[in-house]
Protein backbone atom coordinates (compact mmCIF):
# COMPACT_ATOMS: atom_id res chain seq x y z
CA UNK A 1 0.00 0.00 0.00
CA UNK A 2 1.53 3.47 -0.86
CA UNK A 3 3.09 5.43 1.79
CA UNK A 4 1.84 7.37 4.77
CA UNK A 5 2.45 11.27 3.46
CA UNK A 6 2.09 13.64 6.56
CA UNK A 7 0.95 17.12 4.64
CA UNK A 8 2.27 20.38 4.58
CA UNK A 9 -0.42 22.46 2.52
CA UNK A 10 -1.72 24.05 5.27
CA UNK A 11 -3.30 27.58 3.92
CA UNK A 12 -4.54 29.07 7.29
CA UNK A 13 -2.98 30.86 9.86
CA UNK A 14 -2.41 29.23 13.00
CA UNK A 15 -4.42 29.15 15.97
CA UNK A 16 -4.03 28.99 19.76
CA UNK A 17 -3.05 25.48 20.88
CA UNK A 18 -3.47 26.81 24.60
CA UNK A 19 -7.40 26.83 23.73
CA UNK A 20 -8.39 23.49 21.30
CA UNK A 21 -10.49 21.59 22.71
CA UNK A 22 -10.01 18.57 20.36
CA UNK A 23 -7.59 16.99 18.05
CA UNK A 24 -8.86 15.91 15.08
CA UNK A 25 -6.88 13.25 13.02
CA UNK A 26 -8.20 12.62 9.45
CA UNK A 27 -6.53 10.02 6.86
CA UNK A 28 -7.30 10.91 3.42
CA UNK A 29 -7.60 7.29 2.09
CA UNK A 30 -8.63 7.01 -1.54
CA UNK A 31 -11.45 8.18 -4.16
CA UNK A 32 -13.76 5.84 -6.37
CA UNK A 33 -15.63 6.29 -9.22
CA UNK A 34 -14.92 10.03 -9.86
CA UNK A 35 -16.71 11.99 -12.33
CA UNK A 36 -13.86 12.81 -15.96
CA UNK A 37 -12.84 15.65 -16.35
CA UNK A 38 -10.39 15.89 -19.07
CA UNK A 39 -10.49 14.84 -23.08
CA UNK A 40 -8.50 11.65 -22.10
CA UNK A 41 -11.50 10.43 -19.83
CA UNK A 42 -9.48 10.32 -16.66
CA UNK A 43 -9.21 13.39 -14.05
CA UNK A 44 -6.10 15.10 -12.01
CA UNK A 45 -8.30 14.57 -8.50
CA UNK A 46 -7.14 16.47 -5.20
CA UNK A 47 -8.96 16.75 -2.17
CA UNK A 48 -9.94 20.08 -0.19
CA UNK A 49 -11.14 20.31 3.21
CA UNK A 50 -11.97 22.90 5.85
CA UNK A 51 -13.01 22.43 9.61
CA UNK A 52 -13.28 26.04 11.17
CA UNK A 53 -10.51 27.81 10.82
CA UNK A 54 -8.38 25.28 9.15
CA UNK A 55 -8.07 24.62 5.20
CA UNK A 56 -5.88 21.72 3.89
CA UNK A 57 -5.48 19.80 0.87
CA UNK A 58 -4.45 16.53 -0.34
CA UNK A 59 -1.46 16.33 -3.56
CA UNK A 60 -2.88 15.90 -7.03
CA UNK A 61 -2.91 12.13 -8.00
CA UNK A 62 -2.81 12.45 -12.02
CA UNK A 63 -4.60 10.61 -14.56
CA UNK A 64 -6.75 8.66 -12.44
CA UNK A 65 -10.79 8.25 -11.37
CA UNK A 66 -9.75 6.06 -8.42
CA UNK A 67 -6.78 7.99 -7.02
CA UNK A 68 -5.17 6.81 -3.38
CA UNK A 69 -4.13 9.15 -1.42
CA UNK A 70 -3.42 8.03 2.05
CA UNK A 71 -2.17 11.52 3.58
CA UNK A 72 -2.81 12.15 7.27
CA UNK A 73 -3.30 15.35 8.55
CA UNK A 74 -4.11 16.92 12.03
CA UNK A 75 -6.37 19.66 12.78
CA UNK A 76 -7.77 21.56 16.65
CA UNK A 77 -11.13 21.77 17.11
CA UNK A 78 -12.91 23.99 19.34
CA UNK A 79 -15.98 23.46 21.56
CA UNK A 80 -17.93 26.49 20.98
CA UNK A 81 -17.65 26.70 16.91
CA UNK A 82 -19.11 24.45 14.20
CA UNK A 83 -17.75 20.56 13.95
CA UNK A 84 -19.00 20.71 10.35
CA UNK A 85 -15.99 18.56 7.88
CA UNK A 86 -16.45 20.44 4.38
CA UNK A 87 -15.19 18.64 1.66
CA UNK A 88 -14.42 19.32 -1.80
CA UNK A 89 -12.71 17.72 -5.15
CA UNK A 90 -11.29 19.31 -7.70
CA UNK A 91 -9.60 18.51 -10.76
CA UNK A 92 -6.10 19.91 -11.07
CA UNK A 93 -5.34 22.19 -14.33
CA UNK A 94 -1.81 23.21 -15.80
CA UNK A 95 -3.64 26.32 -17.27
CA UNK A 96 -6.57 27.53 -15.91
CA UNK A 97 -8.81 27.02 -12.69
CA UNK A 98 -8.95 23.76 -11.24
CA UNK A 99 -12.57 22.48 -12.39
CA UNK A 100 -15.10 21.44 -9.40
CA UNK A 101 -15.45 17.79 -9.13
CA UNK A 102 -17.69 17.57 -6.12
CA UNK A 103 -18.39 17.96 -2.46
CA UNK A 104 -19.96 16.54 0.57
CA UNK A 105 -20.07 17.57 4.27
CA UNK A 106 -19.62 15.73 7.59
CA UNK A 107 -20.67 16.49 10.78
CA UNK A 108 -18.46 15.51 13.48
CA UNK A 109 -20.53 15.87 16.22
CA UNK A 110 -22.26 12.39 15.74
CA UNK A 111 -19.14 10.62 16.01
CA UNK A 112 -17.50 9.14 19.14
CA UNK A 113 -14.99 10.73 20.67
CA UNK A 114 -11.35 8.68 21.40
CA UNK A 115 -12.61 5.97 18.83
CA UNK A 116 -11.56 5.68 14.58
CA UNK A 117 -14.43 5.63 12.39
CA UNK A 118 -13.84 4.59 8.90
CA UNK A 119 -15.98 6.47 7.24
CA UNK A 120 -17.30 6.03 3.06
CA UNK A 121 -18.37 9.61 2.45
CA UNK A 122 -20.60 10.22 -0.61
CA UNK A 123 -19.79 13.49 -2.81
CA UNK A 124 -22.94 15.07 -4.18
CA UNK A 125 -24.69 14.17 -7.13
CA UNK A 126 -23.10 10.93 -7.38
CA UNK A 127 -20.10 12.56 -8.12
CA UNK A 128 -18.40 9.67 -6.76
CA UNK A 129 -17.12 8.80 -2.78
CA UNK A 130 -14.25 9.01 -0.72
CA UNK A 131 -12.89 6.69 1.73
CA UNK A 132 -11.64 8.29 5.22
CA UNK A 133 -10.54 7.96 8.88
CA UNK A 134 -11.92 10.08 11.16
CA UNK A 135 -10.32 10.32 15.41
CA UNK A 136 -11.17 12.87 17.38
CA UNK A 137 -9.40 12.81 20.50
CA UNK A 138 -9.80 15.25 23.57
CA UNK A 139 -7.14 17.62 24.57
CA UNK A 140 -7.66 17.69 28.48
CA UNK A 141 -6.35 14.80 31.03
CA UNK A 142 -9.18 12.25 31.61
CA UNK A 143 -8.40 9.92 34.41
CA UNK A 144 -12.38 10.61 35.54
CA UNK A 145 -13.13 8.38 32.82
CA UNK A 146 -11.86 4.92 34.17
CA UNK A 147 -14.04 2.01 34.05
CA UNK A 148 -16.01 1.78 36.88
CA UNK A 149 -15.75 -2.30 39.09
CA UNK A 150 -19.79 -2.55 37.85
CA UNK A 151 -19.11 -1.41 34.62
CA UNK A 152 -15.81 -3.91 34.30
CA UNK A 153 -17.30 -6.89 35.70
CA UNK A 154 -20.38 -6.26 32.61
CA UNK A 155 -17.49 -6.16 30.12
CA UNK A 156 -16.34 -9.50 31.53
CA UNK A 157 -19.82 -11.05 31.14
CA UNK A 158 -20.25 -9.49 27.65
CA UNK A 159 -16.69 -11.25 26.56
CA UNK A 160 -17.72 -14.66 28.83
CA UNK A 161 -17.51 -18.01 27.06
CA UNK A 162 -21.81 -18.03 27.02
CA UNK A 163 -21.56 -15.28 24.09
CA UNK A 164 -18.23 -16.85 22.40
CA UNK A 165 -20.31 -17.65 19.47
CA UNK A 166 -21.55 -13.42 18.87
CA UNK A 167 -19.73 -11.48 16.78
CA UNK A 168 -16.36 -12.74 16.15
CA UNK A 169 -15.48 -9.80 15.15
CA UNK A 170 -15.45 -8.42 18.78
CA UNK A 171 -13.01 -10.35 20.61
CA UNK A 172 -12.05 -8.05 23.64
CA UNK A 173 -11.94 -4.53 24.88
CA UNK A 174 -8.88 -3.07 26.28
CA UNK A 175 -8.26 0.12 28.68
CA UNK A 176 -4.83 1.88 28.45
CA UNK A 177 -3.79 4.70 30.78
CA UNK A 178 -1.27 6.78 29.20
CA UNK A 179 0.30 8.57 33.04
CA UNK A 180 2.90 10.44 32.29
CA UNK A 181 6.74 10.33 31.18
CA UNK A 182 10.18 11.19 32.29
CA UNK A 183 13.60 11.77 31.16
CA UNK A 184 12.44 12.44 27.21
CA UNK A 185 14.76 14.09 25.14
CA UNK A 186 14.99 17.78 24.39
CA UNK A 187 13.94 18.70 21.08
CA UNK A 188 13.79 22.25 21.08
CA UNK A 189 15.55 25.51 21.93
CA UNK A 190 16.24 25.45 25.72
CA UNK A 191 16.46 22.79 26.47
CA UNK A 192 12.87 20.93 26.19
CA UNK A 193 10.02 19.79 24.26
CA UNK A 194 6.19 19.93 23.58
CA UNK A 195 5.31 15.50 23.72
CA UNK A 196 1.99 14.09 23.17
CA UNK A 197 1.54 10.64 22.50
CA UNK A 198 0.05 8.36 20.42
CA UNK A 199 -1.51 5.02 20.52
CA UNK A 200 -2.14 2.58 17.66
CA UNK A 201 -3.40 -0.72 17.56
CA UNK A 202 -4.06 -1.96 13.88
CA UNK A 203 -5.96 0.85 12.46
CA UNK A 204 -6.97 2.28 15.57
CA UNK A 205 -4.79 5.57 16.40
CA UNK A 206 -5.44 7.92 19.32
CA UNK A 207 -3.59 10.75 20.48
CA UNK A 208 -3.24 12.62 23.61
CA UNK A 209 -3.33 16.25 24.46
CA UNK A 210 0.19 17.89 24.22
CA UNK A 211 2.27 19.20 27.26
CA UNK A 212 4.49 22.33 26.50
CA UNK A 213 7.63 23.03 27.76
CA UNK A 214 8.52 20.06 29.83
CA UNK A 215 10.82 16.77 29.71
CA UNK A 216 8.77 15.44 32.40
CA UNK A 217 4.88 15.74 31.06
CA UNK A 218 1.98 14.47 32.48
CA UNK A 219 -1.14 13.15 30.76
CA UNK A 220 -3.47 10.91 32.90
CA UNK A 221 -5.10 9.70 29.21
CA UNK A 222 -7.59 6.80 29.61
CA UNK A 223 -8.00 5.36 26.11
CA UNK A 224 -10.47 2.50 25.37
CA UNK A 225 -9.97 0.41 22.44
CA UNK A 226 -11.65 -2.43 20.91
CA UNK A 227 -9.54 -5.92 20.38
CA UNK A 228 -10.17 -7.72 17.00
CA UNK A 229 -6.90 -9.75 17.45
CA UNK A 230 -5.04 -11.46 20.36
CA UNK A 231 -2.04 -11.34 18.09
CA UNK A 232 -1.71 -7.80 18.12
CA UNK A 233 0.44 -5.34 18.80
CA UNK A 234 -0.01 -2.10 20.54
CA UNK A 235 2.17 0.78 19.94
CA UNK A 236 3.04 4.16 21.72
CA UNK A 237 4.30 6.66 20.43
CA UNK A 238 5.74 10.30 21.95
CA UNK A 239 6.35 13.20 19.40
CA UNK A 240 7.82 16.70 19.78
CA UNK A 241 4.54 19.04 18.63
CA UNK A 242 6.68 21.37 16.10
CA UNK A 243 5.12 24.47 14.19
CA UNK A 244 3.66 23.83 11.45
CA UNK A 245 1.30 20.55 12.72
CA UNK A 246 4.52 19.19 12.01
CA UNK A 247 6.08 16.58 14.63
CA UNK A 248 9.07 15.08 15.49
CA UNK A 249 9.77 11.91 16.57
CA UNK A 250 11.08 11.33 20.34
CA UNK A 251 10.32 7.51 21.30
CA UNK A 252 8.09 4.26 20.91
CA UNK A 253 7.04 1.43 22.90
CA UNK A 254 6.21 -2.05 21.51
CA UNK A 255 3.62 -4.21 23.80
CA UNK A 256 1.96 -7.41 22.21
CA UNK A 257 -1.32 -7.79 23.45
CA UNK A 258 -0.64 -11.22 24.78
CA UNK A 259 2.15 -9.83 26.99
CA UNK A 260 -0.49 -7.41 28.83
CA UNK A 261 -0.09 -7.41 33.17
CA UNK A 262 -3.40 -6.24 33.59
CA UNK A 263 -4.04 -3.62 36.27
CA UNK A 264 -0.22 -3.04 36.76
CA UNK A 265 1.40 0.18 36.45
CA UNK A 266 4.74 -0.04 34.76
CA UNK A 267 7.49 1.58 33.09
CA UNK A 268 8.40 1.53 29.58
CA UNK A 269 11.75 2.78 27.93
CA UNK A 270 11.25 4.01 25.04
CA UNK A 271 13.25 3.20 21.34
CA UNK A 272 13.58 4.15 18.03
CA UNK A 273 11.24 3.85 15.11
CA UNK A 274 12.37 0.30 14.39
CA UNK A 275 12.91 -0.81 18.27
CA UNK A 276 16.07 -1.77 17.58
CA UNK A 277 18.04 0.43 20.45
CA UNK A 278 16.69 2.29 23.88
CA UNK A 279 16.49 6.04 23.57
CA UNK A 280 16.56 8.31 26.36
CA UNK A 281 13.01 8.85 28.54
CA UNK A 282 10.52 5.91 29.82
CA UNK A 283 6.65 6.24 29.72
CA UNK A 284 4.40 4.96 32.43
CA UNK A 285 1.44 3.19 31.11
CA UNK A 286 -1.37 0.83 32.71
CA UNK A 287 -3.26 -1.74 30.70
CA UNK A 288 -5.79 -3.63 31.36
CA UNK A 289 -7.96 -6.26 29.06
CA UNK A 290 -10.68 -8.31 28.87
CA UNK A 291 -11.13 -10.71 26.04
CA UNK A 292 -13.05 -14.10 24.97
CA UNK A 293 -11.13 -16.61 24.66
CA UNK A 294 -12.82 -19.23 22.24
CA UNK A 295 -13.28 -15.63 19.63
CA UNK A 296 -9.66 -15.36 19.99
CA UNK A 297 -8.93 -18.93 19.07
CA UNK A 298 -11.25 -18.45 16.14
CA UNK A 299 -9.85 -15.21 15.01
CA UNK A 300 -6.24 -17.07 15.46
CA UNK A 301 -6.87 -18.80 12.36
CA UNK A 302 -8.71 -16.56 10.11
CA UNK A 303 -7.80 -13.49 8.41
CA UNK A 304 -7.50 -10.27 10.80
CA UNK A 305 -7.67 -6.63 10.01
CA UNK A 306 -5.33 -5.81 7.41
CA UNK A 307 -3.54 -2.07 9.03
CA UNK A 308 -4.72 0.05 6.26
CA UNK A 309 -2.32 2.43 6.71
CA UNK A 310 1.02 0.01 6.53
CA UNK A 311 3.61 1.48 4.58
CA UNK A 312 5.01 0.08 1.76
CA UNK A 313 8.80 -1.02 2.40
CA UNK A 314 11.66 1.41 1.09
CA UNK A 315 14.39 -0.38 -1.59
CA UNK A 316 17.60 0.19 0.73
CA UNK A 317 21.00 -0.98 -1.25
CA UNK A 318 22.49 -1.90 2.27
CA UNK A 319 20.03 -4.11 2.79
CA UNK A 320 19.85 -5.63 -0.56
CA UNK A 321 23.82 -5.86 -0.33
CA UNK A 322 23.40 -7.82 2.83
CA UNK A 323 20.57 -10.05 1.54
CA UNK A 324 22.63 -10.69 -1.26
CA UNK A 325 25.73 -11.66 0.77
CA UNK A 326 23.59 -13.70 2.52
CA UNK A 327 22.50 -15.72 -0.02
CA UNK A 328 26.33 -16.40 -1.50
CA UNK A 329 27.05 -17.98 1.62
CA UNK A 330 24.34 -20.06 2.29
CA UNK A 331 24.94 -21.32 -1.60
CA UNK A 332 28.90 -21.58 -0.79
CA UNK A 333 27.88 -23.72 2.27
CA UNK A 334 25.50 -25.97 0.61
CA UNK A 335 28.30 -26.66 -2.10
CA UNK A 336 31.28 -27.27 0.22
CA UNK A 337 28.68 -29.61 2.15
CA UNK A 338 27.44 -30.90 -1.17
CA UNK A 339 31.39 -31.90 -1.78
CA UNK A 340 32.38 -33.23 1.54
CA UNK A 341 29.41 -35.71 1.13
CA UNK A 342 30.52 -36.83 -2.25
CA UNK A 343 34.14 -37.43 -0.70
CA UNK A 344 32.63 -39.45 1.90
CA UNK A 345 30.85 -41.57 -0.59
CA UNK A 346 33.44 -42.18 -2.91
CA UNK A 347 35.81 -43.29 -0.23
CA UNK A 348 37.88 -40.37 -0.71
CA UNK A 349 39.14 -40.22 2.56
CA UNK A 350 38.71 -43.59 4.47
CA UNK A 351 39.17 -42.60 7.69
CA UNK A 352 36.70 -40.02 7.50
CA UNK A 353 34.19 -42.18 5.80
CA UNK A 354 34.53 -44.71 8.08
CA UNK A 355 34.19 -42.16 11.11
CA UNK A 356 30.90 -40.47 9.86
CA UNK A 357 29.42 -44.51 8.80
CA UNK A 358 29.94 -44.72 12.78
CA UNK A 359 28.47 -41.92 14.02
CA UNK A 360 25.72 -42.31 11.55
CA UNK A 361 24.75 -45.98 13.01
CA UNK A 362 24.99 -44.54 16.48
CA UNK A 363 23.13 -41.25 15.87
CA UNK A 364 20.23 -43.59 14.22
CA UNK A 365 20.66 -46.28 17.37
CA UNK A 366 20.02 -43.97 19.62
CA UNK A 367 17.51 -40.86 18.50
CA UNK A 368 14.63 -40.45 19.97
CA UNK A 369 11.74 -37.62 18.70
CA UNK A 370 11.73 -36.07 22.14
CA UNK A 371 15.61 -34.87 21.46
CA UNK A 372 14.75 -32.18 18.65
CA UNK A 373 12.52 -30.16 20.99
CA UNK A 374 14.86 -30.80 23.75
CA UNK A 375 17.96 -29.34 20.95
CA UNK A 376 16.02 -26.55 20.76
CA UNK A 377 15.05 -25.44 24.09
CA UNK A 378 18.87 -25.93 25.06
CA UNK A 379 19.70 -24.04 21.88
CA UNK A 380 17.05 -21.03 23.24
CA UNK A 381 18.61 -20.91 27.02
CA UNK A 382 22.32 -21.05 25.42
CA UNK A 383 21.40 -17.77 23.53
CA UNK A 384 19.24 -16.01 26.39
CA UNK A 385 22.53 -16.94 28.70
CA UNK A 386 24.81 -15.32 25.66
CA UNK A 387 22.72 -11.99 25.70
CA UNK A 388 21.70 -11.73 29.34
CA UNK A 389 25.91 -11.64 29.74
CA UNK A 390 25.64 -8.84 27.02
CA UNK A 391 23.15 -6.56 28.21
CA UNK A 392 20.11 -7.46 25.76
CA UNK A 393 16.82 -7.58 27.50
CA UNK A 394 15.38 -10.44 27.16
CA UNK A 395 12.17 -9.44 27.24
CA UNK A 396 12.96 -6.97 24.38
CA UNK A 397 13.28 -10.02 22.59
CA UNK A 398 10.48 -12.06 23.13
CA UNK A 399 8.52 -8.51 22.22
CA UNK A 400 10.36 -9.41 19.04
CA UNK A 401 9.38 -12.67 18.48
CA UNK A 402 6.00 -12.04 19.54
CA UNK A 403 5.75 -9.33 16.69
CA UNK A 404 7.36 -11.64 14.09
CA UNK A 405 5.09 -14.58 14.86
CA UNK A 406 2.24 -12.49 14.15
CA UNK A 407 3.56 -11.05 11.18
CA UNK A 408 4.42 -14.59 9.31
CA UNK A 409 1.23 -16.04 10.92
CA UNK A 410 -1.14 -13.39 9.14
CA UNK A 411 0.95 -14.35 5.92
CA UNK A 412 -0.05 -18.34 6.50
CA UNK A 413 -3.35 -17.20 6.65
CA UNK A 414 -3.28 -15.36 3.40
CA UNK A 415 -0.93 -17.95 1.64
CA UNK A 416 -2.50 -21.13 3.37
CA UNK A 417 0.90 -22.79 3.02
CA UNK A 418 2.62 -24.00 6.34
CA UNK A 419 5.57 -25.27 4.49
CA UNK A 420 5.99 -21.48 3.71
CA UNK A 421 4.93 -20.45 7.31
CA UNK A 422 7.14 -22.71 8.64
CA UNK A 423 10.04 -21.92 6.78
CA UNK A 424 10.03 -18.21 7.03
CA UNK A 425 9.57 -18.36 11.21
CA UNK A 426 12.54 -20.98 11.29
CA UNK A 427 14.72 -18.10 9.39
CA UNK A 428 13.54 -15.16 11.75
CA UNK A 429 13.98 -17.58 15.10
CA UNK A 430 17.42 -18.11 13.85
CA UNK A 431 18.15 -14.66 12.98
CA UNK A 432 16.95 -13.66 16.49
CA UNK A 433 18.70 -15.75 18.37
CA UNK A 434 22.24 -15.98 16.26
CA UNK A 435 25.11 -14.14 18.26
Amino acid sequence: MSNIVRSDYADSSSTNTSEWDYTVRIVIMHGQNLLSMDDNGFSDPYVRFKLQNEKYKTKVKNKTLDPKWMETFSLHLFDHKSWQLDISVFDHNIAGRDDFMGRASLDLSKLTIDRTHDLNVHLEDEAGSLRILVTITGAVSSTDHETSASTRDEIIRRYGLLNSLKNFNDVGWLQLKVIRAHGLSSKDWGGKSDPFCTVELVNTMLQSHTSYNTLNPEWNRVFTIPVKDIHSVLEVTVYDEDKDMKKEFIGKVAIPLIMIENGVQKWYGLKDKKLFSRVKGEVLLELDMVFNHVKAAFRTFNPREEPVLQEEPKFKISLFKRNVTRVRSIGSSLVSAKNFWQSLVDWDYPSKTLIAFVAFMVGVWNFELYMLPLTLIMLFIWNLMVREIKGTSAADDMVYFVSVFSTELRLLRKHNSMLVFSLRFSLCYLDMFSV
